[in-house]
């Protein structure tokens, strides 16, 4: 599979201290788009199944972890792999939210098994209206587990949108939901 990256702690992609793993491809290439460098499946994001685990592992194990934000890139865009591995990451915590372009009306059973909370819908920078966890006021929040229904009810009834700087060996990585036109600011 592809992936870009993989951060932790997020604290603003969800509720908690979460680990964030962004896939690499995505065909949408939305205007406004805040990861367009994920667009392009690249050789050095190819990592097995097996490694992201153990990547995972060296954080889990040392490392309360409340859940994981899946996002991209469009993961749906590697769904076989998606779904293995969310079976996995299921068995470390069973708190999975996952970003999609897609609406839940075109997944299917497999590709939602295991997601907790997914938000759908294709990214308009015209309705970004800075809603908590969504890019644009088109895309919607689906709780698919019950289990997560009271704490994702309170962390969107007392939350605000933040962002969150990551400095790696390739800069600074901003996390979270962008305003529109961020990116003119940054210049």
């Amino acid at each position: 599979m592809y992936i870009a990256r993989i951060l932790y702690p997020i604290e603003v992609l969800g509720p908690g201290r979460r680990i964030g793993i962004w896939l690499s491809g995505c065909s949408r290439k939305c205007k406004g788009c805040s990861n367009p460098e994920l667009w392009q499946q690249q050789e050095k994001h190819e990592i097995s199944i097996d490694d992201v685990l153990a990547l995972i592992h060296q954080i889990s194990d040392t490392n309360p972890v409340d859940g994981f934000t899946i996002t991209g890139g469009e993961p749906m865009e590697q769904s076989d792999d998606l779904s293995i591995l969310l079976k996995a990451l299921k068995r470390i915590c069973g708190d999975i939210l996952v970003y999609t372009g897609c609406e839940i009306e075109g997944l299917n059973e497999k590709q939602l098994a295991n997601i907790s909370v997914l938000i759908d819908g294709k990214y308009k920078e015209e309705l970004n209206n800075n809603s908590l966890l969504r890019g644009s006021s088109n895309q919607r929040i689906h709780i698919l587990e019950e289990s997560q229904r009271d704490k994702y009810e309170k962390y969107l009834s007392t939350e605000s949108n933040k962002i969150q700087n990551f400095v790696t060996n390739n800069g600074v990585i901003s996390v979270g939901i962008h305003k529109p036109d961020f990116m003119k600011e940054e210049n």
